[in-house]
């Protein structure tokens, strides 16, 4: 039986994986996090993964196969991760959650970095580089969650336009390059289908809430209102990658890593329409 470990076991993508291996079969998975008495998806062991607690690393890392490291959005990240998979046995599999074109920031960027003691750990890896998730439009905390009362949109996207992508896609893909040959070595861009504009995004969710949506194109600088330290420099970059096209172009990886075509976002919203519409 293969032991796979997950570091954010319910974050967006970490809780479908688990939800995957465990209907798989054949697999103990461990769901990492800060709090395991939080952990509560069938068939999922709690197991307490902390960045701020090294010293649970090596327990938890113990006779594992396979590793999802979902990277943690601070500034120690790198340094952060490298020590972790020094706990991890050599042979271990590691597949790292990064972001799509992470190399645009160059390679003494936060993000690349984060990749590099990835790919230097000795340990077979899967680096995944996924487009905006879909889940923003129902996650209260980015800010999004008007939607379902209609109104605006509010998005500095410059006319870009994104390749949302569903977070089982991204999942179902870790699922594959945690457990299956072939995958070593590998940088995987995924997306969804198609890239909107954020105008062609609000029409999507109108029609999926009920009312209407309209986007409004709004600046960085009221996005990161409130914002400090690298929090604010973070998010700052990343709507200025968002206006450069980063989140852009369409790659075709989720099918050929699983077999079937990533979701569009039309499907997603159909599936979250009574999150979208809320009984009165």
């Amino acid at each position: 039986m293969a032991r796979v470990l997950i570091t954010g076991v319910r974050g967006k993508t970490g809780a479908p994986l688990a939800r995957s291996l465990v209907a798989r079969g054949g697999v103990e998975v461990l769901g990492g996090s800060s709090d395991p008495a939080t952990v509560t998806l069938d068939g999922v062991r709690p197991t307490g993964v902390s960045w701020d607690r090294p010293g649970d690393w090596a327990a938890a890392t113990a006779g594992i196969d396979a590793v999802y490291v979902v990277r943690p959005d601070r500034a120690d990240a790198p340094e952060l991760i490298g020590a972790l998979l020094q706990e991890v046995p050599p042979a271990a599999r590691v597949v790292l959650l990064s972001e799509q074109d992470a190399d645009v920031t160059g390679p003494d960027g936060w993000a690349p970095r984060a990749e590099r003691v990835v790919r230097d750990s000795g340990r077979p890896w899967t680096v995944l580089r996924p487009s905006w998730f879909m889940q923003v439009f129902t996650d209260p905390r980015f800010h999004l969650d008007q939607v379902a009362g209609g109104g605006d949109l509010p998005f500095p996207s410059g006319g870009a336009r994104i390749a949302w992508i569903d977070a089982g896609d991204i999942a179902a893909v870790a699922e594959r390059a945690l457990l299956e040959e072939g995958h070593a070595g590998r940088v995987y861009e995924l997306t969804g289908p198609q890239a909107l504009t954020l105008p062609r995004t609000a029409e999507l969710l109108s029609a999926a809430a009920g009312r209407p949506v309209v986007h409004r194109e709004s600046t960085i600088d009221e996005v990161v209102d409130g914002l400090s330290g690298f929090g604010r420099e973070l998010t700052v970059l990343t709507f200025e990658r968002v206006r450069a096209g980063s989140f852009a172009p369409v790659t075709g990886v989720v099918e050929q890593v699983t077999g079937r075509p990533a979701r569009p976002l039309e499907a997603f919203l159909a599936e979250v329409r009574p999150v979208l519409r809320p009984a009165a």
